[in-house]
């Protein structure tokens, strides 16, 4: 089956040529501190990440040269973008839509930029030149608060002839395009935007075909995330199974690589092309990935039917102690950090938390916030002392009350302390 050869190609790919495993994810169960009846916990951020958004063929061409597209049998439409903004409403969060562009060109800019395309510098759009474009814009333009356009490419391999070869940005060993090539396309990628009034150039940015390199690869004397970082991009969000020098990978599920924070997307559920699927299984990292199709119907009036699987699916993990869906991802990245760096611990009847790891990453921090959870099976209200609790929310499950406190840190204070009482 083709969808499981193109798995098994990027997989092998990560593999062969990095000689890596797939990552053992413990934030499931990490950074949780238990007395008694009474555990606290630094819950592990989730965010949504949906790859493959902005094509209007679904068509796999892979076999002609062209894109792999989404590989569905039908055309994408307006209401396939209405239903990222769904998920995004129903859960309260803001996923992040990874885009592909070319077939977003009103005015085939793309002719002079002949490593972007089949058809090089013939590259004619017209067939996807009509009102959907505007339709689609307006559903992007006018939910931001739902929906975060993210950059993926322009047509997601590279054309260095008749014939492309994986992927966009790196190749098959990890080692980013030449530069000269890099800074071509994502000024293009910029004037894509601007066409079509799609807001200013995004701030994180996913590799296509997850391939990708953390640090300098190649002859290069600067990284991929060091180029992107001057465009504004602060985050990538790529599989560290095929991510080249993974190894150099700092902080387990996330590292610093010239200033930009580069998480582990892990596995995604479901494959890339399978459309109209009900989520199932578990997911053991920060990240939910998917692919645009895995969101929706062959039908898309049906849309709905899908979006309501995934937040049946999604919802439970902002419930449980250990984890929290992250509302947009500013953040996630904050609370990422704070998962794995800060500390905490029950003494007595007070909670601690020490942010000293934290603050040797503030650079990456953009607010003072953090978000713990307590849970017990007695009632509990808190007396904070260098912290601010700024949002309480009460769950229960099995008996056990689940407090979700947002916590807002005083300027200069490592440390802080929660009194509880029961």
């Amino acid at each position: 089956m083709k969808n499981i050869n193109r798995r098994h190609f990027i997989k092998q790919t990560g593999s062969l040529a990095f000689g890596l495993t797939l990552p053992n994810f413990n934030g499931l169960n990490g950074n949780m501190d238990k007395h008694g009846d009474l555990t606290v916990s630094i819950p592990m951020p989730i965010q949504i990440v949906i790859d493959d958004v902005g094509w209007w063929s679904g068509e796999d061409g892979s076999k002609k040269q062209q894109p792999y597209r989404t590989g569905i049998k039908r055309n994408h439409v307006p209401a396939d973008y209405q239903a990222i903004v769904d998920l995004g409403k129903k859960l309260a969060v803001r996923p992040q839509a990874a885009t592909i562009l070319c077939e977003w060109d009103r005015q085939n800019i793309l002719r002079n930029l002949p490593t972007s395309t089949w058809m090089r510098e013939k590259w004619d759009n017209s067939k996807w030149v009509g009102p959907w474009l505007d339709e689609a814009a307006d559903i992007i333009r006018n939910n931001t608060s739902h929906y975060e356009l993210t950059m993926h490419g322009i047509g997601h391999e590279y054309w260095a002839d008749k014939n492309f070869t994986r992927a966009e940005w790196a190749d098959k060993t990890g080692t980013m395009r030449p530069l000269d090539q890099v800074e071509l396309h994502l000024d293009y990628f910029g004037k894509l935007l601007d066409q079509n009034k799609l807001g200013s150039f995004p701030s994180a940015f996913v590799p296509t075909a997850f391939l990708h390199g953390f640090g300098v690869t190649g002859d290069h004397k600067m990284s991929m995330a060091a180029v992107a970082k001057k465009r504004g991009i602060s985050y990538i969000n790529t599989p560290f199974y095929n991510m080249y020098n993974a190894k150099a990978v700092q902080y387990g599920p996330f590292g610093i690589d010239a200033g930009v924070i580069t998480v582990d997307r892990g596995e995604d559920i479901f494959d890339w092309d399978i459309i109209g699927g009900k989520p199932q299984g578990i997911i053991n990292g920060p990240t939910c990935g998917m692919h645009w199709p895995n969101l929706l119907h062959e039908d898309p009036q049906r849309n709905s039917e899908i979006v309501d699987g995934w937040v049946e699916f999604l919802k439970p993990y902002n419930d449980k102690p250990e984890t929290l869906l992250a509302r947009d991802s500013s953040a996630f990245r904050n609370q990422l950090i704070h998962h794995v760096c800060s500390k905490t611990q029950i003494d007595g009847a007070f909670i601690s938390i020490d942010f000293t790891e934290t603050d040797k990453l503030s650079g990456q921090l953009s607010d003072n916030q953090i978000t713990i959870k307590v849970a017990s099976k007695n009632k509990l209200t808190f007396n904070p002392d260098a912290v601010k609790i700024s949002e309480s929310r009460l769950t229960s499950d099995k008996n056990v009350n689940i407090y979700t406190l947002l916590l807002d840190r005083m300027p200069d204070r490592k440390k802080a302390r929660i009194k509880f009482n029961t």
